[in-house]
């Protein structure tokens, strides 16, 4: 879980753009920058745009905890806009 303060600046947006539903695997090319949440074992990383998600062995999961698989969890605002 990425964590803030109440003195964060952050900004709540609908979820409609494909980045935030999309599901990515080992090496994926990263949509956008931001943290990203594994699924299977709830390990958060920071990506930037157009750089591979961190692959295998970089990242193992256990049997139990399933495929790797990334979620956008909060996007970064790298562009200024």
């Amino acid at each position: 879980m990425a964590w803030h303060t109440s003195t964060s600046v952050l900004q709540l947006v609908n979820g409609t753009n494909t980045w935030w539903n999309t599901i990515y695997g080992p090496a994926d090319k990263v949509a956008v920058s931001g943290i990203y949440r594994c699924l299977g074992c709830k390990c958060e990383v920071t990506c930037n745009k157009n750089d591979p998600f961190p692959p295998q062995p970089k990242h193992v999961h256990t049997t139990a905890q399933g495929a790797i698989r990334w979620k956008l969890n909060v996007r970064t605002n790298t562009e200024g806009t």
